[in-house]
């Protein structure tokens, strides 16, 4: 009996850390619908006087943002990262540390407290990603600084501590974990093969056309083939880039635009503002060419089957593999058809 992947128990191959993720689509024979609930409407002022992100508003520390206008970036009152520690290792037999210093940066990413991602215009999100750009070679710049990681975490469920729209920028020392297995992976085959390994992949997923939910002239959206969270989704530019800072004008709007296209499909999914965390992997600023490398921006989100049906990792996941049921072919089918326009801005 051939292998099946649509109805067997199977693994997939994550290429890009070399580690694998048990996929058992038998136990969901055809796509979710989805639980259908009401959607949901958060109405939230433009303005809180209690958010210590807002324009003119005193933060915790006693620091006073200004009457900024657009995206605006500060580092973090309580950075988990400080410039001044000592690097040295210290080891007592099986015990072993390392001092890791390093700046953390908060991203507003508008002045609008009511706003997240995908309902703010795409010039306005263009000024989000020319910030991040502009923070990319800024610190990459500064001495001790090896690895930038841009990210941000939507909803409460997600750990957000303020509704306020933004994000985060830790930048240190070292090479964090995750970043180490993907640079290994795409290093190994750029000598093996003499080109991007993330650039191969995405020619035969345009080729399939199973796992893609949007495109534009410069970026394609899709599942991709090993994804872990059921509706993960990886954005990734077609020409060879190593980081963000390479992006031409014109790419940085196609940027803008399939990152709202992607987070508009993620709220109308289940009608609710989509809780996810996401970043962006890219070239280490450690003064290595890293020619291997291919930036590309992930979304990890917890919703499972509704609004309020999360995934957890739990019992098997966490003690042997991670594993999953809904297959991403099914989960890209799901959000391509979905609409480019927002479910509060649709007729009724």
């Amino acid at each position: 009996m051939a292998l099946n992947l649509n109805e067997h128990a199977h693994r997939r191959y994550n290429i890009l850390t070399g580690e694998w993720i048990l996929v058992s689509p038998h136990r969901t024979q055809r796509p979710w619908q989805g639980k259908r609930e009401a959607k949901v409407t958060e109405e939230r002022s433009a303005y809180d006087s209690d958010c210590y992100l807002c324009p003119g508003n005193t933060r915790a520390s006693g620091a006073t943002n200004p009457n900024y206008e657009a995206v605006y970036s500060f580092t973090n009152d309580y950075s988990a990262l400080l410039e001044d520690t000592p690097i040295e290792t210290v080891e007592e037999g099986l015990f072993r540390s390392k001092g890791e210093s390093g700046i953390c940066k908060v991203i507003c990413f508008s002045p609008d407290h009511s706003l997240t991602l995908p309902l703010m215009e795409t010039v306005d999100i263009e000024k989000v990603v020319q910030l991040w750009q502009r923070e990319y070679l800024d610190l990459s710049g500064q001495e001790g600084i090896n690895h930038v990681q841009i990210f941000e975490n939507k909803g409460a469920i997600m750990g957000c501590s303020n509704p306020h729209p933004h994000g985060q920028i830790w930048a240190q020392n070292s090479i964090p974990l995750e970043v180490e297995k993907k640079m290994a992976q795409q290093l190994n085959y750029w000598m093996e093969n003499g080109g991007s390994l993330l650039q191969d992949y995405l020619i035969q997923e345009l080729n399939t056309n199973e796992r893609i939910i949007a495109q534009n002239e410069d970026f394609v959206a899709l599942i991709p083939f090993w994804a872990v969270w059921p509706f993960e989704v990886m954005i990734a530019p077609k020409k060879h880039l190593q980081h963000i800072a390479q992006l031409t004008n014109t790419e940085r709007t196609s940027f803008a635009k399939i990152i709202k296209t992607v987070t508009i499909k993620y709220d109308n999914l289940f009608g609710t503002s989509f809780p996810y965390s996401s970043g962006i992997h890219q070239a280490p600023t450690d003064g290595k060419k890293h020619e291997e490398w291919h930036f590309h921006m992930s979304f990890y989100p917890p919703l499972l089957r509704s609004a309020t049906v999360k995934k957890f990792m739990v019992g098997y996941e966490m003690f042997a593999n991670p594993q999953r049921d809904i297959t991403a072919e099914q989960a890209a089918r799901m959000l391509k058809v979905l609409s480019e326009t927002h479910y509060s801005k649709q007729s009724s």
